[in-house]
């Protein structure tokens, strides 16, 4: 037997108007309790399969081994789903809410629907933050621009949703509503660029795995010199050395140019690359004795001994005259110094010797001779890596008297002082 359901939803209209009340405001007096009645039994409703829900989500996430699931609880995706039957049935209850408002119907009825889109794109949108979290947890995927795939994927979400919401207001289909957008493209586009061109970036970027999270990257247009730590649709966010934030878009980093330090944090060491300065002046052939002094450098004892000898031999079966040091073979301060610089590198336990090792003479400025010294620390980190340098540096400038060099520098105040400027600069002892 059919049971007519109008005829129920218009009973309190018939008693109100039966008791001689104005038929109108019977109606809308009718409306008013159908839709409060409504609205408590599906929030009750509501109520109640959320509780179960929740009951169950909490049973199942005790029983699962991966966080997945307590991923999902903490995005509120199951509190969400507890609202889909309520709202369907609200919706199928409101003809008979409105049974005596046709087009107020209507109108709540389109309402009801886009309420129940939006709904299910916060779902979605929920659902895409949880796996987002979810994969950022697992370690091959933590330096990947999960956040930009999420981004990507929610802007035709929420596309697809604008779409529905036009048809639904304007009755027309979706079809016609793409037909429009097509003719707008040109504004769209304008609107949206940033958008497109991160868009575009961000899908180069994770395909070339030009820039991971975690990377250490210098980008001096932006300012940015510290740890990439999220990629998105738009933006790269950075975190300095200083414990600032650089923000950059997307797009710039395959329209500029940046340095990535992934390379080096991967090889073997971390590159020493620095010079210093040799008067030129300094710069003799060295005599006998003083060749003999430098014998007494353990380092490069061993060296000298081997080269003295064959450049005496050498002289000798040449029958060189050597009351000039200039004739024949000779050694010279500058070359021993080089070789004892990379005789010290060699020794020294932080340099990897494995690595590319040598001093080099670069080419003369004004300045005097660059001496350069390149070589690889073995520990990479920031703070040991200054350390290595320094100590290295520290001990050859500290060394570079030895071998009758100077190295250059500015001249000052001091560089003017006589010996007798000297004598009275020093404070005389008080007498008795």
């Amino acid at each position: 037997m059919d049971i007519d359901y109008n005829l129920y939803a218009q009973k309190l209209t018939q008693y109100l108007s039966e008791i001689g009340l104005d038929s109108t405001l019977a109606k809308y007096i009718n409306l008013i309790v159908l839709a409060i009645g409504c609205f408590i039994a599906v929030y009750i409703l509501d109520w109640i399969i959320w509780k179960i829900l929740r009951l169950f989500s909490a049973w199942f996430a005790k029983r699962s081994k991966t966080t997945f699931d307590d991923i999902l609880i903490k995005n509120r995706v199951p509190r969400k789903l507890a609202h889909i039957l309520p709202i369907l049935i609200f919706i199928g209850l409101l003809p008979y809410i409105f049974i005596d408002f046709p087009w107020l119907e209507t109108q709540a009825s389109k309402g009801g629907q886009i309420v129940f889109v939006v709904l299910i794109l916060l779902i979605v949108r929920a659902t895409f933050h949880t796996l987002r979290d979810y994969f950022k947890t697992l370690p091959r995927f933590q330096d990947k621009p999960i956040d930009s795939y999420t981004q990507v994927m929610m802007i035709f979400v929420w596309l697809v949703g604008l779409m529905l919401v036009f048809a639904i207001i304007t009755g027309s289909s979706v079809w016609k509503f793409m037909t429009g957008l097509g003719a707008a493209s040109a504004i769209i586009i304008l609107i949206f660029k940033d958008t497109i061109l991160g868009f575009v970036a961000s899908i180069q970027v994770s395909i070339n795995d030009i820039v991971r999270i975690g990377d250490w990257i210098t980008f001096e247009n932006y300012g940015a010199d510290g740890d990439v730590i999220e990629i998105n649709l738009a933006t790269v966010r950075v975190q300095n050395f200083d414990l600032t934030y650089t923000t950059i878009p997307t797009y710039a980093l395959i329209s500029d140019s940046f340095k990535n330090w992934r390379g080096m944090q991967e090889s073997d060491g971390r590159r020493i690359k620095r010079s210093i300065y040799i008067q030129m002046d300094s710069v003799r052939f060295l005599t006998e004795n003083e060749v003999n002094r430098l014998m007494n450098i353990a380092l490069i004892k061993d060296y000298l001994v081997t080269r003295k000898t064959k450049i005496d031999q050498h002289n000798a079966d040449n029958d060189v005259d050597k009351s000039l040091l200039i004739n024949g073979r000779n050694l010279t301060n500058l070359g021993i110094f080089r070789k004892y610089i990379e005789a010290y590198l060699k020794q020294h336990p932080p340099v990897n010797k494995d690595m590319m090792l040598m001093s080099r003479q670069l080419q003369p400025t004004t300045q005097g001779i660059p001496l350069e010294i390149y070589c690889f620390s073995k520990d990479k980190r920031w703070e040991n890596y200054e350390y290595i340098m320094a100590n290295i540096f520290d001990h050859l400038i500290a060394a570079i008297p030895t071998f009758n060099l100077r190295l250059f520098e500015l001249p000052n105040h001091h560089s003017f002082e006589t010996q007798e400027d000297l004598n009275n600069s020093i404070p005389l002892k008080p007498s008795n």
